[in-house]
């Protein structure tokens, strides 16, 4: 191996890479900034003009677009003609290239950042040399990632040069990264030009926050990727504090109690199962609104999950500490509360800054089918205030109507068919997943007798993510004493309903808007 080139931004590690290649007598050629970073540290390196014959130019666009370069790369050794070609052109052969790109994540990560000074870091030369290289990697060595250094060199000074499996592990890897990197380009254009959000072609990229032990049973692998962008209140920014690594079941349902969170103001605290709530409560305190949830389902919440919005004290941490759970997430900790929680060695612990903060308008939801995804805007839609209006003949009273937005909020993060019953700001039953409706009710109705007893579900109000295609849910509510019910409206059978509404004394609100949860 006899020539590199080397031209990076990120230059992490790149002048002891240099120094120790150049030490196995490969010639350096490099580019701009890197040529003076590697010359200022004693490095011998020519200069890529020397070898172009050519002027960088144009601040900087064009420096390696050039034949002398790309012929160096895309030389194949084992062809006769390409060998005679470059030889007849005085054109050197380059072995080793490192490259990394421009900064353009960064760049547009930025408060504030114009549309020109993105464009100006959309790399041109650097994809171009690293797609040639990758493309010959059977007789060029490529590196993107300073981890690879040590590799590389170790190769060289063992046999004189690097094998093909390492060249063709590097080439997938340069691939991937520029694969990642103008899906990045891609994306940021095309929301600035206003193209339509789901075009002929869909292209997402993630990058890796973790592997996991394994993934929802212990025979699936999995790993753990997060969207590029502002990742504050989302669950990819989250901090842990204590516990054990966390797992795939952990961060998934972790995220259907922590969005169900973001719908509330007040203090509020979400325990969920699974995926389903098991116990929500607002009150006056973080405190407050815990013993609340945990009262509403103290057998289900064993073993489960538990978000708060806001910071979690002492006398709340005591209360949490009394069972198991597998996690608790809030804004912030006392320094009390973390020396009572961390006494528990299974615990979980996550802070995450901006806990209310919502996932963005134009975020998606994806879902894996076989042989595709189907891809959809999120749910960001409580309802409609203009859609939102009663139906029967009664109206329900302000405490009603407060219970009633309250348990709808419940109930949109409950899988359907599902049933939420709420009082006093608080979950009295959940009936989430069921075939039909009327099971989804009368487990609703069944678990808040079985928790909170009859008396608790007399006077409370139910919520269903789905219009009723019958009435029964409503005559099993009027037997339990529900008093208001709030549902979306839209069955061709909304008058039955309705009708038994008025029969009972119930009101009925219609929301307009539905929210089905597969």
């Amino acid at each position: 191996m006899k020539r590199a080139l080397i031209s990076v931004s990120d230059k992490t590690g790149i002048v002891d890479f240099a120094k120790r290649i150049s030490e196995l007598g490969i010639e350096i050629i490099s580019t701009g900034g890197t040529y003076k970073t590697l010359a200022d540290a004693g490095v011998s390196v020519i200069g890529i003009s020397d070898v172009t014959g050519f002027p960088e130019c144009l601040d900087g666009r064009v420096k390696t677009l050039h034949p002398n370069i790309h012929a160096g790369l895309l030389a194949m050794r084992s062809n006769p003609e390409h060998m005679k070609q470059v030889e007849e052109l005085g054109v050197d052969l380059i072995d080793i290239v490192v490259v990394n790109l421009y900064p353009f994540k960064q760049t547009i990560l930025k408060d504030g950042v114009e549309l020109e000074e993105a464009i100006e870091n959309i790399d041109i030369g650097g994809p171009t040399m690293l797609r040639a290289a990758a493309k010959n990697y059977r007789d060029v060595s490529v590196i993107i990632d300073p981890n690879d250094y040590d590799k590389v060199i170790d190769e060289i000074k063992s046999n004189g040069k690097v094998s093909e499996k390492t060249n063709f592990y590097l080439a997938a890897k340069v691939f991937n990264h520029t694969a990642h990197y103008d899906t990045l380009i891609a994306n940021y254009l095309q929301e600035k030009a206003g193209i339509e959000k789901y075009p002929k072609t869909l292209s997402m990229t993630f990058e890796k926050v973790q592997d996991m032990r394994y993934g929802e049973n212990p025979h699936q692998k999995a790993a753990f990727y997060k969207e590029v962008g502002n990742n504050s209140g989302m669950l990819t920014g989250i901090k842990q504090l204590h516990g054990k690594e966390l797992s795939f079941n952990n961060i998934n349902d972790t995220h259907g109690a922590l969005e169900l969170l973001k719908e509330y103001d007040e203090p509020t605290v979400v325990a969920c199962k699974h995926s389903n709530p098991c116990g929500v409560a607002s009150g006056t305190s973080v405190y407050d609104a815990y013993v609340k949830a945990y009262n509403t389902d103290p057998v289900s919440i064993f073993g489960g999950i538990v978000v708060a919005n806001g910071i979690i004290d002492k006398d709340t941490a005591e209360e949490i500490s009394k069972i198991f759970l597998e996690i608790v997430l809030a804004p912030d900790f006392t320094d009390d509360a973390l020396e009572v929680l961390t006494k528990k060695k299974n615990i979980r612990i996550l802070k995450l800054d901006d806990i209310g903060r919502k996932q963005p308008q134009n975020a998606f939801d994806v879902k894996k089918v076989s042989g595709g995804i189907l891809v959809q805007d999120i749910d960001n839609k409580l309802f409609n205030e203009e859609e939102l209006k009663v139906v029967t003949k009664r109206k329900p009273t302000e405490k009603e109507m407060e219970d009633l937005l309250f348990t709808w909020k419940i109930v949109k993060f409950a899988k359907s068919n599902g049933i939420a019953i709420g009082k006093d700001k608080q979950s009295v039953g959940v009936g989430p997943g069921q075939v039909n409706r009327i099971w989804a009710t009368k487990q609703a109705i069944e678990h808040g007798i079985e928790q909170l007893g009859e008396d608790v579900v007399k006077g409370a109000v139910l919520a269903s993510d789905a219009f009723f295609p019958f009435d029964d849910c409503v005559q099993a509510a009027a037997a339990a004493g529900i008093t208001a019910i709030i549902q979306p409206g839209g069955s061709v059978r909304d008058k039955d309903s309705i009708e038994a509404c008025d029969k009972y004394g119930i009101a009925m609100v219609f929301t307009g808007t539905r929210h089905f949860r597969h």
